[in-house]
């Protein structure tokens, strides 16, 4: 169909209602009613556009609305009356109308229209390997496929439970792991054993710290993947090198996998042992040439019979060279992964078996370990595992023969869930704890007669510090609970690991910058090297940020969360030719409607700013929410687009693919942000941070957006999704510097809002203790306050000095400006400022390195 002005001649000469050479034959009053009606059929035809996208109608409807609006375009008016004429407009939408309706019967639309795209799409669709199959199969599909359909489903979020523990969690929070936090010394643990001592070894131990995620039929502790998040959390607050520790065995490890996938009679030997801490478990998985790329593991295993316990017997003779691997160094008992091959076909199953996993006891002949790597001067166990050689029972291989070949499902299964819980509560924790940490000490370190922390250049920091506190803590527990309600979530587990230990390293950075030369001078009262010591550890493991990133999140989220690219894809490479047509053909039909509705929607919403989007409530947050919904539909739009245009090359263009996985990773903020702040209440205190979050969010969102369209290998589309998206242009903005600043004074006083914002750290108020001299102090300099002042006040004055050679405490005394109670609490406060600001030194030899033995 064309619009107004197209020629077109009726029957008996004359032109319809469509053309504009009709006014000048009709004269000045019926080219007035021409227009009339022509903009009455031009809006008609927009509505029930727009009306039958919004809805993903059917092709009949589309059809059927195709002749009707066809049919009345062929009306003209004349003086009083009318005529019907059918000009090219009208044939035009005549025509469609048939087509639409032809379309909609199967049998055709399959000969015509459905076979040569599948046929194309056949030919041009790279094939999706083994591994990134089962990587695809492995997780579940929650919030994020909401976020990927552009209009979510408030209950989807909203349904997901709050933050829970039971009481026997709660407990072991509040008990062991509090008594395990008083026990660390981090300088002792990284500095002088690289190691954990003995005694925090044996407590983690006895009190069944390695074995959280082990039944209690096992002799486990069973916990909630929420309990072992914040058990980490508060341990790696004291000290990350111990928080790993913890973490791994709860992690992608044997005690995992047994549970899921291991025979009963490996179970029966193995389950028990970990859980009490008789046996380490370590797991082998990356090797000298496969890191982040599976498929490239040169670690082999092949079927054949050998010699065990005196016997001949199956099993598999390996060679493997592995390293990176956490716990190794003091391991009993190894996991492995490896590709199985069975040249003779023992097991019936071909040659090429695939990737398994077998378990080690780290004794058994030929198994290598017990070197150490030193990961960033890190104190916790890791080291290489090597073999030549080995031969092993099968009923070494994990499962059994069973599971022969499904090692990397196995693995990508339990990493969707083990990598949404221990990344995030390490990154989060850090986060917390630099807050904590940054705010007391930018509260009692004084400069120019201020608190530095209100300087507006710290203050600046110190409020991006405050913000990702409070979104990150958000993102970690909604994570946690997802996989405490049985999801697998994947995407959303490799998105939080890469944007929380970014932003560790951001806030690490910030925290660095307000202490200055405090934070620099390591030593046993440095609370913050430790952490930052770590930061390239965090960003490296468990997929490298820099791959998770831009080769990763966005590639398998899209295929994952899209309502309908994954059954394209199955559908195409189905080698029943006949099924796969009708598989396709109902997919890309429904794709079809899809990319309709993401047109009309994104362009309504951007043109209204979300005013008519969704909202799950009426309350406070009502206007972010609708927001969020806005940005899910342009996000939708862009992310069907972008792989649509670029296909294959998707893997290629990483930079696209990156910001497409910085946009998810806005939008899920956004979420575990605002349903935060609902499920803790609507606390009025914490209302301006999460507007700022949320302001803050958009303007991140809208310049991706902006990045991505400006990149667009395809600049037609790009100009297309930049007029649907943001029809009114991009106009977001960081929240202010007056509202940042406000909640940074509120952060640097004692009270709830600190609180909340670093709950589930480690806090003590010993000023013995290397966290606990910040807590003293800042109590005391708080107190202090207004005594403080007056002795500011008189100093200005010259009636008193700070001067090393004086007391100035027992002057203010004797000039009448303090009393002995007042002068008491300054004292104190002095004093403990005294010790936060101390720094500390060693003598020539005492650094220098105990003789070792070279390494070989």
């Amino acid at each position: 169909m064309r619009a107004v002005g197209v020629a077109g001649v009726g029957n008996d000469g004359r032109r319809s209602v469509w053309h504009d050479e009709d006014a000048q034959r009709w004269g000045s009053a019926s080219s007035g009613e021409d227009s009339a009606v022509t903009l009455v059929l031009f809006a008609i035809f927009v509505v029930v556009f727009a009306f039958l996208a919004m809805r993903e109608s059917p092709l009949w409807q589309w059809g059927l609305a195709a002749l009707v609006i066809g049919a009345l375009s062929g009306l003209d008016f004349i003086d009083a009356g009318a005529v019907y004429r059918l000009g090219f407009g009208s044939w035009v939408l005549l025509a469609l109308g048939v087509l639409f309706l032809a379309l909609s019967l199967a049998p055709l639309r399959k000969a015509v229209l459905t076979t040569p795209v599948y046929g194309a799409v056949k030919s041009i669709l790279p094939k999706v390997s083994r591994t990134e199959q089962e990587a695809l199969d492995a997780g579940t599909v929650g919030w994020d496929a909401e976020l990927f359909s552009g209009r979510p489903d408030w209950d989807k979020l909203t349904g997901i439970r709050k933050l829970t523990l039971t009481a026997e969690e709660q407990d072991f929070l509040d008990g062991p792991t509090e008594t395990a936090c008083k026990m660390i010394d981090d300088w002792d643990i990284r500095h002088n054993r690289a190691d954990l001592s003995p005694e925090l070894w044996q407590f983690f131990k006895d009190k069944g710290f390695l074995g959280m995620l082990i039944a209690k039929e096992h002799g486990g502790l069973g916990f909630s993947a929420q309990a072992q998040s914040m058990i980490v959390s508060k341990i790696a607050s004291r000290s990350v090198a111990a928080g790993i520790t913890v973490m791994v065995p709860n992690s992608l490890g044997p005690g995992e996998l047994l549970e899921k996938y291991g025979t009963a009679a490996q179970k029966e030997k193995y389950l028990h042992r970990l859980a009490i801490g008789q046996d380490v478990p370590c797991f082998a998985l990356t090797g000298v040439h496969s890191g982040s790329d599976a498929g490239g593991m040169r670690d082999y295993g092949t079927v054949t019979k050998g010699q065990w316990n005196g016997e001949e017997v199956l099993g598999v003779r390996l060679s493997f060279d592995k390293r990176y691997i956490t716990l190794a160094p003091i391991a009993t008992l190894v996991g492995l992964a490896f590709i199985l091959k069975d040249p003779d076909n023992h097991l019936g199953r071909g040659e090429t078996i695939g990737i398994t996993l077998a378990l080690v006891p780290h004794d058994h002949p030929g198994l290598d370990i017990g070197r150490r790597h030193y990961p960033a001067r890190q104190a916790f166990m890791n080291g290489p595992v090597r073999g030549k050689d080995v031969f092993i029972p099968m009923d070494f291989l994990i499962g059994g023969t069973d599971y022969a070949g499904q090692g990397w499902r196995m693995l990508m299964e339990c990493l969707s869930t083990g990598r949404a819980i221990s990344l995030p509560a390490i990154g989060s924790t850090s986060i917390k704890a630099t807050l904590r940490a940054t705010s007391a000490y930018a509260r009692v370190r004084r400069q120019f007669g201020i608190p530095v922390g209100i300087m507006e250049g710290v203050a600046e920091p110190l409020g991006e510090m405050v913000k990702r506190a409070y979104s990150f803590e958000a993102a970690r527990r909604l994570t946690a609970s997802m996989v405490d309600e049985g999801q697998r979530p994947a995407v959303i587990a490799g998105l939080l690991k890469y944007t929380t230990t970014e932003a560790m390293r951001d806030s690490m950075d910030d925290a660095f910058d307000i202490h200055g030369g405090r934070a620099i001078q390591d030593g046993p009262g440095n609370y913050l090297f430790g952490a930052y010591q770590a930061l390239p550890v965090a960003i490296t493991v468990e997929g490298a940020n820099i791959l998770t990133r831009t080769l990763m999140t966005f590639a398998q989220g899209v295929l994952r969360a899209h309502p309908y690219l994954l059954r394209e894809v199955q559908a195409a490479q189905n080698k029943d030719k006949r099924a796969g047509l009708d598989d396709f053909d109902a997919a890309f039909g429904g794709h079809t409607k899809f990319m309709l509705r993401n047109i009309v929607a994104s362009f309504l919403h951007g043109l209204t700013n979300g005013a008519f989007a969704s909202s799950p409530n009426e309350g406070p947050m009502a206007k972010w929410y609708r927001r969020l919904h806005r940005y899910s539909q342009a996000f939708a739009l862009t992310a069907d687009w972008t792989t649509v245009v670029l296909g294959g090359a998707l893997k290629r263009k990483q930079k696209i693919s990156g910001r497409m996985a910085d946009l998810l990773g806005d939008l899920y903020l956004m979420s575990a942000t605002l349903k935060r702040f609902d499920e803790e209440g609507q606390i009025a205190e914490d209302r301006e941070l999460v507007d700022a979050i949320m302001r803050d969010r958009v303007a991140s969102i809208e310049k991706t957006f902006g990045e991505v369209f400006d990149n667009f290998p395809n600049p037609v589309f790009a100009w297309a999704m930049r007029i649907l998206c943001f029809p009114l242009g991009r106009h977001a903005k960081r929240a202010s510097d007056r509202v940042n600043y406000r909640f940074v004074r509120a952060v640097l006083r004692p009270g709830a809002f600190r609180d909340r914002l670093t709950t589930g750290v480690y806090v003590s108020s010993d000023p013995n203790d290397v966290t606990g001299v910040l807590e003293d102090a800042f109590l005391k300099v708080t107190e202090a306050e207004e005594i403080e002042a007056k002795f500011v006040r008189a100093a200005r004055k010259g009636v008193i000095e700070r001067r090393l050679d004086r007391d100035a405490i027992t002057d203010a005394v004797a000039a009448g400006v303090l009393n002995d109670n007042e002068a008491g609490i300054m004292r104190a406060a002095d004093e403990a400022t005294e010790r936060v600001v101390k720094v500390d030194d060693f003598g020539q030899d005492v650094l220098k390195e105990t003789p070792r033995a070279a390494a070989e």
